[in-house]
């Protein structure tokens, strides 16, 4: 099988185990003052279950990869549109201003075909992502890594493996959305038992399937820190070690109180850093992603030299269960907001998900909606209420924001920028008004989003 082209590398190349100190492996952006790096969007083929597919990339025109900065760079850019249609990448996780965030008629206007525009801005360290921002392009795969290094992270004696899931489908997916807006989907015949409303054809690890897993060399007893970023459109999966345990290090490129486990959630659009240190004996490992409310799976396998790798299966024996926040609710950040009582307190009711596959918040789809309003220095305390039949992971741009309650219950919790809001439950967040601008506010499911979950979040001049 042929890895996908990611900004100019396969992503097998890309994504695979590395010491952090081969940094330059995978191309270093510039610092401010250097020669822009480009990148272009482009058409592409992959190969899933043995049939090509078509797919989106985006390419380094040099020919390296710019998945991966060091600590203290400037993400500057200048990006290419090589496609016969408009597109527009937004850069998730990092805090740019607003005219550079990637939101079409938001924040910049789509990219035309041939079209070019530069960015920079200082980069946000941790693990974050890049996917494009119109219509369904995301769920053709137009999504890559950024990973960007905290300071002092280069010293550390670990090997990193990036791991990018994805929910494929051979269909297209501009019919799969018109089906669902025709009354096809799960949500709206069985309740709250529909985990997923979208049927996808293959879960992706790195681009492949269990049934040709990557199989990531490792060291014996050696220390690994796994960057898994949940980049699927409309899945939510479980991580599971298997046999491994490992800690959960940070979540959405930040810090927590490390948390122990061989099991950990990831909603649509998360990041989770896992530190795991591997046996002191030879041996293989799968790492899975277990599908939410089904049996499919996919991942990777750590091997050292030598190692058997047994056979693995794509479909599991039982369903996996719904995520829940009981995780969420044992995250601690490593530096939490400074305290400070909300000078806005501000609701968001999730609602809508009919047989019309209309979604709201506030009662009403975006474009219809009245936006929320913030004031430049102020703490902003904000509520999500789910009141639909599935649940939601909530994403906030140009911010990163605390979790401070889960179903009233308050707590000092993980940093993040998306955050799951289960069926029938709310999580409050709260986050300082730091950068003003127009930011989007929505629903991560991708169809949810273009189906109406969507709002602004405008500052008040």
């Amino acid at each position: 099988m042929s890895g996908r082209r990611l900004l100019g590398c396969t992503r097998r190349t890309v994504l695979g185990a590395a010491p952090l100190g081969l940094a330059g492996a995978f191309g270093v952006v510039p610092r401010a003052g250097a020669d822009d790096v480009t990148l272009r969007l482009a058409r592409n083929t992959i190969e899933v279950m043995g049939r090509a597919a078509p797919s989106f990339a985006i390419q380094r025109l040099d020919g390296q990869a710019v998945n991966r900065l060091p600590a203290g760079s400037r993400f500057h850019v200048v990006l290419e549109n090589g496609l016969d249609e408009g597109s527009l990448i937004h850069w998730h996780g990092q805090t740019p201003p607003s005219e550079q965030d990637g939101v079409p008629d938001l924040s910049q206007p789509v990219l035309a075909p041939g079209a070019r525009y530069s960015y920079d801005f200082a980069a946000r360290p941790g693990t974050h992502w890049m996917h494009s921002h119109v219509g369904l392009q995301e769920q053709w795969l137009m999504a890559a890594p950024l990973i960007v290094e905290a300071p002092g992270e280069a010293a550390r004696d670990e090997q990193q493996i990036v791991v990018m899931l994805h929910d494929f489908t051979f269909r297209d997916p501009n019919e799969v959305l018109a089906e669902l807006q025709a009354g096809g989907g799960a949500h709206a015949h069985h309740g709250a038992g529909a985990l997923n409303d979208v049927e996808h054809d293959a879960f992706l690890a790195n681009d492949r399937t269990l049934d040709d897993p990557e199989i990531v060399p490792v060291e014996v007893g050696g220390r690994v820190r796994m960057r898994i970023i949940n980049g699927a459109a409309a899945t939510n999966f479980w991580i599971d070690l298997g046999e491994l345990s490992g800690d959960l290090v940070a979540v959405d490129g930040n810090e927590v109180a490390p948390l122990a486990g061989s099991r950990f959630p990831i909603a649509i659009a998360q990041r989770a850093d896992l530190v795991i240190h591997l046996p002191r004996t030879p041996g293989a490992w799968p790492i899975l992603a277990l599908r939410e409310g089904g049996t499919q799976q996919t991942g990777l396998v750590l091997a050292t030299p030598g190692a058997a790798v047994r056979r693995l299966v794509s479909v599991a024996d039982v369903d996996a269960s719904a995520l829940d926040l009981a995780g969420e609710a044992r995250l601690s950040a490593a530096t939490s907001l400074p305290p400070r009582a909300a000078d806005r307190v501000l609701t968001l009711d999730l609602g809508g998900g009919g047989s019309d596959y209309v979604w709201t918040l506030n009662g009403a789809a975006h474009l219809m909606e009245k936006p929320l309003s913030v004031r430049e220095g102020e703490r902003v305390e904000l509520t999500f209420r789910n009141a639909t039949r599935m649940a939601h992971p909530m994403h906030l741009h140009g911010h990163h924001f605390q979790v401070t309650a889960i179903a009233g219950e308050r707590l000092r919790g993980a940093i993040r920028d998306t955050v799951l809001v289960p069926v029938g439950g709310s999580v409050t967040v709260a986050f300082d008004a730091d950068n003003p601008g127009l930011w989007a506010l929505h629903c991560h499911n991708l169809y949810h989003m273009l189906s109406g979950m969507m709002t602004t979040l405008r500052y008040e001049v």
